[in-house]
């Protein structure tokens, strides 16, 4: 995955009310908790960037966290693992995969809730990756 040259920006104009407002209320919670800016990482804004390596020697970059708009919901990229998150319990209406959150809207959920799921989730992801960088020393 890479960083596009397309500014957030414009790309967020493009979405129509109410997901408009919804994503530029997301982006707010996550350049809080990641006190980063956020880039376009294909269709996903994303925060940060982490240098990942499977074992099958399969490499790349990708956003320590992220969202999208979809067409049936708002997308969250938080984790490797979702469901181990305690705050889910909470949260709302959602539906998840594996490393991702699905919110139809943003009124489904609890926003103090999520923002706490959305630090945790994000705190987990860089410590994985920087123990990860650090068994390489």
């Amino acid at each position: 995955m890479m960083i596009t040259n397309q500014e957030i920006k414009s790309f967020i104009d493009e979405l129509s009310e109410p997901r408009k407002s919804e994503i530029l209320k997301l982006c707010d919670i996550m350049h809080k908790v990641t006190k980063k800016e956020p880039k376009l990482w294909g269709t996903i804004i994303g925060f940060g960037s982490l240098h990942y390596k499977y074992p099958t020697r399969r490499e790349g970059d990708m956003p320590i966290i992220g969202l999208a708009s979809r067409k049936n919901a708002i997308t969250l990229y938080l984790s490797y693992d979702i469901e181990k998150y305690e705050e889910l319990k909470n949260l709302g209406k959602y539906t998840h995969g594996k490393g991702c959150l699905y919110i139809k809207k943003l009124m489904d959920v609890n926003l103090n809730i999520l923002e706490d799921l959305i630090s945790h989730a994000a705190h987990d992801v860089f410590n994985l990756s920087f123990m990860k960088d650090n068994e390489k020393n």
